[in-house]
């Protein structure tokens, strides 16, 4: 039995472009388009799907509010969002309305593929991107600034003073009395530790946290 699945989705490329893909798969059929937010309403009454692929930016009725009145009228189906807006906030809204799949119009086909799978089964699923600003959002916030540094190893501030100043990897080495590769460790932990993502950024970080005027590196 092939997965029945509605298109919503105000721009007619982008349905095309869907519904030549979903309907390549052996286990999907696209049995309806819409192009707003009363368009899927109607044709979701008129052909009971099994996942309605909701766009959230449609003119009239959006799709959040679209969801929520499908929900209201038609539990059984599985609402699917598929939008290019990567927000926590929009992803709040749309589970709130009843959604169990949100998705961005970036994500691989692969990915978008096993996602229908995945909600159709009875699963939610939530593009990897959004989890992790949902999860980084409702975590704890970080100390201020002295506090923040103090989950910094005291090698990890050697290189990242170092690093703010201008230095290269193998110059922060010879510095240090380390090898470059345990420098690219140390770099590397760094980012991760501080969830940043180039040496600006770095830089940016140990400027706010006055790192660039306090401490000398320690040698090995």
């Amino acid at each position: 039995m092939k997965i029945r699945i509605i298109i919503a989705d105000d721009h007619g490329v982008i349905r095309a472009g869907l519904r030549a893909l979903l309907n390549t798969e052996n286990d999907m059929q696209v049995v309806a388009e819409a192009a707003d937010g009363r368009d899927a309403l109607r044709l979701a009454e008129q052909c009971k799907p099994d996942i309605v692929l909701m766009d959230l930016s449609m003119p009239g009725i959006g799709g959040i509010d679209a969801t929520r009145r499908l929900k209201e009228t038609l539990p059984a189906i599985r609402v699917f969002i598929l939008t290019v807006h990567e927000d926590e906030g929009l992803l709040r809204e749309a589970i709130r309305a009843g959604a169990a799949g949100y998705v961005v119009k970036r994500a691989a086909e692969a990915e978008l593929m096993n996602a229908i799978r995945a909600v159709y089964r009875g699963d939610m699923y939530i593009h990897p991107a959004i989890t992790r600003a949902l999860i980084k959002d409702l975590s704890p916030q970080p100390a201020t600034n002295g506090q923040e540094t103090e989950t910094l190893t005291e090698r990890e501030n050697d290189v990242l003073r170092l690093l703010a100043r201008g230095y290269t990897n193998k110059q922060i080495g010879e510095s240090l009395g380390i090898s470059t590769r345990t420098v690219e460790g140390h770099r590397s932990n760094l980012m991760g530790k501080l969830d940043l993502h180039s040496r600006v950024e770095l830089v940016e970080y140990a400027e706010q946290h006055g790192l660039l005027e306090t401490g000398k590196p320690t040698t090995s």
